[in-house]
Order: structure tokens, then C-alpha cells, then sequence
């Protein structure tokens, strides 16, 4: 039992050493080519906006209302922007593309509503 206890402390500092040494490189990473770091986190905060436009979609309430939030169509611009960076950071191919306009107008109108005297 006293063996046991021994290596499982052992974890504790392999792991901390390990973190120690990532955290070293890090900076000379981050150093090396920081327009890439600053679009990798672009990327991820594209990724929880998108996780948040998402959990507004499904917790929006249904009542009738004159104008809604276009949460598809952020969604999919959303979808559109963090394609592009993806792109310049892991290219596919060399040549250029073209690119797909952004919508822009997240106001939905309700027809129904509208059309009703």
C-alpha cells in the first residue's frame, strides 16, 4: 500500500512538470507568428458565439411578435467568417476564391402579423 501511494504522487509532479515545460513554450510559439495566434483565438470566439446564438435559437419565445432575431442567419454568416479564417490558417489550395457576401440584416419580419388589420 505504501508503494501505491508513492507512484500515484509521482502524477502530481510529472504532470505539473509538464505543464511547466508547455507553459515555457508557449510564449516562443506565440512569438513566432502572433497574427496566427490572435486569428486562432478569432476562431474559437466565433465557435462560442456561435454556441451562444445557438442556445438563444432554442430558448427564444415563441410568442407572436412582429419582428424576430434571424438566429439562422447569423448562424450561417457566423459559419461563413470562421471559414475564411480557417482558410488563411490551414490553407487547401493556392488559389484565391471567392468570397461569399455576408447577409448582414438579422431582422425578420412576421408576414402574418403584418398582413392582419
Amino acid at each position: 500500500m505504501g508503494q501505491t501511494n508513492r507512484r500515484t504522487s509521482a502524477w502530481p509532479s510529472l504532470a505539473g512538470l509538464l505543464a511547466v515545460s508547455l507553459s515555457a513554450l508557449q510564449p516562443a510559439i506565440a512569438d513566432d507568428n502572433p497574427e496566427r495566434e490572435q486569428l486562432a483565438a478569432v476562431a474559437r470566439q466565433l465557435d462560442l458565439i456561435d454556441r451562444l446564438a445557438e442556445h438563444a435559437a432554442n430558448t427564444a419565445p415563441h410568442a407572436r411578435a412582429r419582428y424576430h432575431f434571424d438566429h439562422a442567419r447569423l448562424r450561417a454568416d457566423l459559419k461563413r467568417i470562421r471559414v475564411g479564417v480557417q482558410d488563411y490558417l490551414v490553407p487547401q489550395r493556392a488559389q484565391p476564391r471567392d468570397p461569399v457576401p455576408l447577409t448582414g440584416d438579422y431582422v425578420r419580419r412576421d408576414e402574418r402579423q403584418e398582413s392582419s388589420p
